[in-house]
């Protein structure tokens, strides 16, 4: 945090002399101490997100392909008559164990093509879905949304 902080300063700034940088040391310093006294901030915490990026960044190429796949599978519905569409409400667990997973979970599934989260439960740990065919949604303990967002909250 403390590298971005500094970073962030150095870019607002044109000229790099070395009272600027004492400068944008001095209140990169105060601002570390302000986070920590506001928000909890620690190192240990910053460290373990940083950890998390490349995982992130893998669940983020995931999704971007499910949207493309879902939106693939959606056109095909629409423009084929024979398989009828089939509006649908599913209720299940997730098997998340932080909020933010189930965050998480329900905006990728509303992200997706053909689904919209319509209501999240986390004292049931309960997600309700709307999809336009039940085929459309993959909601197994072994799902891969589910299984990379398992990956981030440990």
């Amino acid at each position: 945090m403390y590298i971005l902080i500094f970073t962030i300063w150095l870019i607002l700034n044109d000229h790099y002399t070395v009272e600027v940088c004492l400068l944008g040391l001095a209140l990169t310093i105060l601002l570390g101490g302000l986070l920590y006294v506001l928000f909890g901030y620690t190192v240990k915490k910053d460290l373990r997100i940083l950890r998390k990026v490349p995982l992130f960044a893998g669940y983020l190429a995931v999704l971007f392909v499910e949207i493309i796949k879902a939106n693939v599978k959606v056109l095909s519905c629409i423009l084929n008559w024979r398989h009828p569409l089939s509006p649908t409400i599913v209720v299940f667990h997730s098997g998340l164990r932080t909020s933010f997973g189930r965050f998480v979970l329900a905006n990728s599934i509303t992200l997706t093509p053909g689904t919209i989260t319509v209501e999240v439960d986390d004292e049931k740990d309960l997600l309700t879905v709307h999809c336009i065919r039940r085929e459309l949604l993959d909601i197994s303990e072994d799902a891969l949304f589910i299984r990379l967002i398992r990956r981030l909250e440990a």
